[in-house]
This record gives C-alpha cells, sequence and structure tokens, in this order.
C-alpha cells in the first residue's frame, strides 16, 4: 500500500504585507524584491492569538474536512517545522489535541523546506510497512519570528502560513520519492537555538536570527533540484513531459523558472504562489498544493511532482497519482 492524498488545507494569516509596506521599514523597493525573487506580498502572523499552533490546527481541520475524515480515524499526525511556539511538546502533539485525534501517534520532523516531503515520505514508509492506514501530514511556520526585521536580505523573503494533506493507504497514490542531505552544507543557512548557560558554561542569553547565504543557496537550488527531479523520473521510467504538474518549494521565481528550462518544459507546468505568499518553508508545497487543488486544477488520475530543498542542506521530491 501506498500513501495516497484524499484533502488538503491550508491557513494564512489575515494580514498581508505588500513589498511597498517592508520599503518603510528598510532600504527596498518592490521593484528590487519583484525582480530578484518575484514576491510582490507575504502574510505574517500580527496577533496573539495566531500562532504555528493554531495555523496548524486549522490548516489540518480543513484537510480532514475535504478528505470526509473525523480526527479519531488518524492513526497518525507528522508535522514539519523549524518555528513551533515550543521546544517540547511537539506542534504535532498540540494539534493532536486540539483537533482531538484520540488515537493518533504525532511527531514533529525539521528537515526546513524540505520537512513536508520528509514527512510525506516517512508515511508512505510506514503504509508499506502496514504500520498506519490513514495519516495528517501538515507543514507550518512562523518565520516572521526568526527574522530580522533590520536586514533586508532575509526579511523580505519570508512569509507566514500552514498547508495540510490527509493521507490513506492505497492502492495507487505514491509512485516514487526520495530524499537527501548534505550536512558540509549546512552553514549557508543557519538559525541557532536557545544557548547554554548552565552553572558550567555561559554562552549568552542573544537570540541569533536566521542567517542565509542567498547566493549559495541560489546556486544549490538550481543545481540541486533538477538532479533530483531527474533522478526521481528515471526511478519511475517516466520522462518530464508525463507529469502534469510541477509543485516545487515556493522560494524565489527566478529558481522555479530556471528549473522549468532546464527539464524544457512550459511554465504553465509549474503553478506559483511565492508571488502573494514568499517562502513559507515547510508549509511551501501543502499552501500551493491546496491552491491548485481548490482551483480543480486536479483531476483525478493526474500526475504531479512535489520537489522541494532546504537548509541542512536537505532535498526531497515525490511523484504521485492523484
Amino acid at each position: 500500500m501506498r500513501a495516497k492524498i484524499i484533502g488538503t488545507g491550508s491557513c494564512l494569516p489575515e494580514k498581508i504585507v505588500t513589498n511597498d509596506s517592508l520599503s518603510g521599514l528598510v532600504d527596498t523597493s518592490d521593484e528590487w524584491i519583484q525582480s530578484r525573487t518575484g514576491i510582490r506580498s507575504r502574510h505574517l502572523v500580527s496577533s496573539k492569538q495566531e500562532t504555528t499552533l493554531s495555523m496548524a490546527a486549522k490548516a489540518g481541520q480543513a484537510a480532514l474536512e475535504d478528505a470526509g475524515l473525523l480526527p479519531q480515524q488518524l492513526d497518525l499526525i507528522l508535522v514539519a517545522t523549524v518555528s513551533s511556539d515550543f521546544l517540547t511538546p511537539s506542534t504535532a502533539c498540540m494539534v493532536q489535541k486540539e483537533l482531538g485525534a484520540c488515537h493518533a501517534a504525532a511527531f514533529d520532523i525539521n528537515a526546513a523546506c524540505s520537512g513536508f516531503l520528509f514527512a510525506l515520505n516517512t508515511v508512505d514508509a510506514y503504509f508499506q510497512a502496514g504500520i498506519y492506514q490513514t495519516a495528517l501530514i501538515i507543514g507550518v511556520e512562523t518565520l516572521s519570528k526568526l527574522i530580522d526585521w533590520s536586514d533586508r536580505s532575509t526579511c523580505v523573503l519570508f512569509g507566514d502560513g500552514a498547508g495540510a494533506v490527509a493521507v490513506k493507504a492505497s492502492e495507487e497514490g505514491m509512485v516514487a520519492c526520495l530524499q537527501g542531505s548534505d550536512g558540509s552544507g549546512g552553514d549557508i543557512l543557519v538559525c541557532k537555538s536557545r544557548r547554554n548557560n548552565n552553572p558550567y558554561v555561559h554562552t549568552g542569553t542573544d537570540l541569533d536570527y536566521l542567517y542565509m547565504n542567498g547566493q549559495e543557496v541560489f546556486k544549490f537550488a538550481v543545481k540541486k533540484e533538477p538532479e533530483c527531479i531527474q533522478s526521481l523520473l528515471q526511478q519511475a521510467g517516466m520522462q518530464p513531459s508525463d507529469v502534469d504538474y510541477y509543485l516545487l518549494h515556493q522560494a524565489n521565481y527566478r529558481i522555479i523558472s530556471s528549473i522549468a528550462r532546464k527539464l524544457k518544459l512550459p511554465l504553465e507546468k509549474f503553478p506559483s504562489n511565492v508571488g502573494h505568499c514568499g517562502n513559507t518553508s515547510a508549509a511551501s508545497i501543502p499552501i500551493l498544493l491546496d491552491e491548485v487543488h481548490k482551483k480543480g486544477m486536479l483531476a483525478e488520475g493526474n500526475t504531479i511532482l512535489l520537489s522541494g530543498f532546504g537548509a541542512g542542506l536537505t532535498w526531497g521530491a515525490a511523484l504521485l497519482k492523484w
């Protein structure tokens, strides 16, 4: 049995922040941001009621409703995030409580922007092993709390939000998947956690913000993601033209268009929401999938390919039948 997506959901904060709004905070402009990233606006948390947990729970509930599943029918909840509200308990356990999914095991996965794909591939492995039959997978980020809002090289790129899919074990669904990591490149995209201040070591109390070497990330993405896609298609015995839609991690529209060119495919096969969502890390692919699904773009039997890359360095992909 393989993983089959049977429902999608998403949640975006109410506050929409345009590029012009950011130009009042840092030395930037709408033209500068759009020409380099394709981003026009993003959603940012703007109240205490909007949290990583609240967005995850709302997206998860929407996916369950779309699938016609009750929370009590879930065997497993996986949440991909780097911006949980707590170090412990996990966001997944708190989502379980919020939804009332009393029979589900729950845990988080941290693979940065590849996190949703790592979670999807993990669920597929559980299904193949016959351990579980139903799962809820959520990608969620409140990246706005990790950003230095005086750093124009990062603050213009990221947004907050959550996306989710309900998944069941089925004879068809996932066709092939892969994932990989290269820790030697981990220093090009970093956000440090709490520092140690026990009685024997004192390393300071200041919290670090997210750091990114944009040029190195760009070079990694435009090289690794096409390789990842080609490898997955070869594994499945398919050609790039056999795929109906490519739903890629929404980091930068220039990266997406570069990948389309390398695969010699029209941009119409690459739906994008980076223009109004920015980079939402682990939430980016499931938010896009929910948008595409809600627009009626996907038909039963369509072949779709999900692919992404992130800090770690990590990368992953999944080829599946809708």
